[in-house]
């Protein structure tokens, strides 16, 4: 497995959600897949897939970078949705414009190329909510959704004031929009302590069906 350069996260290593969804490509499970992430995945870099029964661990060498296994159970919950001009409205808003860890990030930085990367721009709503438009690109896929549903959770905790990166995340994708939709992406902090911080993600097709759900771990870093 090779994660290509461009679907970076931070600046060195690849974007979580995009690996989580590259491992779940590996796992069948109706519940969804959880993958957690061990090491900053390398971007470019020739890794090693171990999948057995649906138990599925990646080396870098010797090293484990991640490992994914069926959801257990349902644990998924949806977070409500806005309409597509509210959530284009407070997109306007979004905190990366002015205070980005990581603003080449390929689902939400807003320095990437025009014409490149998701352009998710999640603003925060003042329930605390994250809201973000997308136009479905021409190559969507079960791994895009991944994305998607990546970046919106954890700009929900706030991190233009504290980095964090993603360290799990369990999703379910239902079904694929048509290319040219324009989807709605939500998220929303659960809890949070000391280092840790507990998101939802929900993806709303363009009449506003769920699309995809995720429940995520994020990890403050220095």
């Amino acid at each position: 497995m090779i994660i290509p350069a461009t679907f970076n996260g931070p600046p060195d290593s690849a974007n979580g959600g995009y690996t989580a969804g590259m491992l779940a490509r590996y796992v069948s499970s109706p519940t969804g897949t959880v993958v957690t992430l061990r090491q900053p995945p390398p971007l470019a870099t020739p890794l090693d897939v171990d999948a057995r029964n649906d138990a599925v661990e990646v080396y870098d060498g010797d090293r484990l970078i991640a490992s994914a296994a069926p959801v257990p159970e349902p644990l998924f919950q949806t977070v409500p949705a806005v309409s597509w001009t509210d959530a284009s409205a407070v997109s306007n808003g979004y905190a990366g414009f002015t205070g980005h860890p990581f603003p080449t990030c390929f689902v939400c930085g807003p320095q990437r190329p025009p014409g490149d990367g998701m352009r998710l721009f999640p603003g925060r709503l003042p329930d605390g909510r994250t809201a973000a438009p997308w136009i479905v690109p021409e190559d969507v896929e079960p791994t895009l959704m991944w994305a998607a549903l990546d970046c919106p959770g954890g700009w929900s905790i706030g991190m233009e004031n504290r980095p964090y990166v993603l360290g799990r995340m369990a999703a379910r994708v239902d079904a694929l929009p048509a290319a040219g939709d324009g989807c709605v992406v939500m998220g929303a902090l659960v809890a949070q302590s000391g280092r840790k911080a507990d998101v939802l993600s929900t993806v709303y097709g363009h009449d506003g069906e769920v699309l995809a759900l995720a429940r995520a771990t994020w990890i403050a870093i220095a």
